[in-house]
Order: C-alpha cells, then sequence, then structure tokens
C-alpha cells in the first residue's frame, strides 16, 4: 500500500507542476509533435532493410527476408560498388578530421588575440557568411573558379596552371585525383568560420587571472597558448573531436552530387550517393538501400562509443 501511496504521491506532484507551469508545457506540445511526426514515425521505415519491400504491401505487408539485404550488399551483386563508396566515405571524413578539424581552432585563436572588438566582429561575419549559403550557391562560386573547359578557364585553375603546380592538359573538375582537395577546400570555406564559434566561446571562458600569473613568470604569447589557452579548451576539443569521429561516415550527398562528374566516380561516390543511386535507380532496391543507412548508422554508432571509451580513460572526459 505505500509503494501505491508514493506512486499517487508521485503523479499528484507532477500534475501540480504542470497546472503551475501550464504556458511552458502548452508551448512545448508543438515539438513533441514535430518530433513524433518527423523523428519518431519514420523510424518505421527501417524495417524496410529486413524485408523484400514492394510499394503495393507496404512495409508491413513485404516478405521478412532477415539480414539478407545486408549479406547481398556486402558480398552480393553490390559489393564492389559499395567498398568503393565505403572506402571514399572513410577516406573523405579521414581528411576532414585531419585537415579541415584544426581551421576552426586556428580561427578562434586569431579571433581571440584581436583587441579591436569592431575589427574582430568583421573578421567574424566575414568568415560566418558561407556558411549561410546554400550549397549549390558555394559549390557554384567553387566551380567557376576552377572550370576549365575548351572555351573558358577559371582564374583558381589558370594560377594553379601558370604556376606549373598541375598540368595544362588535366581538367579539375573532371579529375578523380583532384576531387577531395577540392571537396575539402570547399568544406573548409563554407563551415570554418561557423564552426569556430564554439572554440572562440570556450577561450573566452578561460579565467584572466590564468593568462595574467604566466605573464608574471615571463611567458610569451606562444607559451600562452600553449599552456593556458590549450589546456582550457581540451574539455571542448574533446567533446568535439568524439562527435565528429561519430560522423566519419556520414559525408553529405549535396557537395558531392553538385562537385563530381562521370570522370571522377571512383573518387567521388560515397555512402549517401550511393545509397541515393540504388534507391532512385530503374533497377534498384530501396530495401538495399535502406540496408546502407543503417549499415552508416551502426558503424557511426560504434565510433561514438570507442571514440567516448577511450577518452573518458585516457583524458577522463567525455560525453558520458
Amino acid at each position: 500500500m505505500n509503494g501505491i501511496q508514493m506512486r499517487r504521491g508521485n503523479v499528484k506532484k507532477i500534475l501540480r507542476e504542470i497546472k503551475k507551469e501550464w504556458m511552458l508545457y502548452l508551448l512545448l506540445i508543438p515539438i513533441v509533435v514535430w518530433f513524433g511526426l518527423f523523428v519518431y514515425k519514420p523510424m518505421a521505415g527501417i524495417l524496410i532493410a529486413f524485408k523484400r519491400y514492394e510499394p503495393d504491401k507496404g512495409i508491413f505487408g513485404s516478405e521478412f527476408l532477415g539480414v539478407s539485404n545486408f549479406v547481398t550488399l556486402v558480398t552480393g551483386i553490390w559489393k564492389e560498388d559499395f567498398w568503393t563508396a565505403f572506402r571514399n566515405t572513410f577516406i573523405i571524413s579521414a581528411y576532414g578530421l585531419v585537415f579541415g578539424f584544426p581551421i576552426p581552432i586556428i580561427l578562434a585563436l586569431f579571433f581571440s588575440e584581436i583587441r579591436s572588438e569592431w575589427y574582430r566582429k568583421i573578421l567574424q561575419t566575414i568568415t560566418y557568411l558561407p556558411h549561410f549559403l546554400s550549397e549549390v550557391t558555394i559549390t557554384g562560386i567553387v566551380i567557376m573558379l576552377v572550370y576549365s573547359g575548351e572555351r573558358s578557364t577559371g582564374i583558381l585553375a589558370q594560377i594553379l596552371y601558370n604556376l606549373k603546380l598541375i598540368p595544362r592538359s588535366n581538367m579539375i573538375i573532371e579529375t578523380p585525383n583532384y576531387f577531395r582537395p577540392m571537396y575539402q577546400i570547399t568544406g573548409i570555406w563554407k563551415e570554418s568560420g561557423y564552426n569556430s564559434i564554439v572554440y572562440f566561446a570556450a577561450i573566452m571562458g578561460i579565467s584572466p587571472v590564468m593568462y595574467e600569473a604566466i605573464k608574471v613568470d615571463g611567458a610569451n604569447k606562444w607559451q600562452e597558448i600553449r599552456y593556458v589557452t590549450i589546456p582550457g579548451m581540451a574539455p571542448t576539443l574533446i567533446i568535439m573531436v568524439i562527435m565528429r569521429i561519430g560522423r566519419m561516415l556520414s559525408v553529405g550527398y549535396e557537395r558531392v552530387l553538385l562537385l563530381s562528374k562521370t570522370q571522377t566516380y571512383v573518387t567521388a561516390e560515397v555512402l549517401s550517393t550511393f545509397e541515393l543511386r540504388i534507391g532512385m535507380s530503374t533497377n534498384g532496391d530501396v530495401s538495399i538501400g535502406s540496408a546502407i543507412g543503417i549499415f552508416n548508422s551502426i558503424i557511426g554508432f560504434a565510433l561514438v562509443i570507442g571514440a567516448n571509451t577511450i577518452s573518458r580513460q585516457v583524458s577522463k572526459t567525455s560525453l558520458w
């Protein structure tokens, strides 16, 4: 009886709290409805990966195949394309982690050293701006800069030709070896400024007393950054690295589709474009496409768990 009374007491307490703050809970309803309709309801589509999906029968009426679609994906007729896309996705993400991840940190350090507030705000606004432009706009600008065809040569391509960094016989946008650098440079330009916000906030959260103390000891600017700024940013850096590792196989299809050509398929095809191609092609299979998505999610989940565990053991900083 005591347990039942305690539960009733808890329910009454919750109801009193809801009645007291009913306006806040009323504002919460649209968010709950949105999550239910656009986040949780579509999860039923996961079942497609385990079935031979037939549109006329629907998800629940289609034949159940178990993990057959995953086996077909890895070892069947799609295996060559799948492993090519898997390799490209991993390589592109690794390049982004090695070359793209440090740039926002460097920008944040640079902004923190600017003493003129209005000048810093102008520079930050300039670097943030590309983030708010669409992928179509950004990639369109990049293509105009590097496109080299029979009648036109992009200004950036012309500079590279004149410096003899690339041979004139190579068309940048149609050469497989140039796709990954072009993809990474485009991403750095578009997102580095915006991503620097979180690191700049972390730097601003470091106590000025720390800097004053190390200056008294005779430290120079580099030593301030090395012994105060970087350690002060460490928890934020670790969390961001863990989250970045979890997205290692989540390369979006928009920029890839806009920058790639048929000739660059061997280095440009990633899991997201492969999934899209299979799902929308005439001879494609929606079930196989769904299996790719689940495979991607499982690998990403495993990477997050692994990175978080290692971080917790090494630095005692983790997501959970």
